[in-house]
């Protein structure tokens, strides 16, 4: 398993968390999501051999929040 935190703008409420965590959560490969709204950011633990990074932020960007 890999870990990796992302930088996240746009996120401010409850549904913001919902729609990522929901969104990222649902993708194979990912074990793990918690989004920090205070620090902007997103944690994901994943399995590199099932999901990518590249796939990882453009499930983000899909849900309208910018990957920084």
């Amino acid at each position: 398993m890999e870990k990796v935190t992302l930088n996240v703008s746009g996120m401010s409420c409850g549904h913001c968390v919902k729609a990522v965590e929901g969104s990222v959560g649902e993708l194979k490969g990912v074990s793990a999501v918690k989004v920090n709204l205070e620090s902007a950011t997103v944690d994901v633990e994943f399995n590199s051999s099932e999901v990518t990074i590249d796939a990882i932020k453009e499930t983000i960007d899909d849900q309208g929040y910018d990957v920084n």
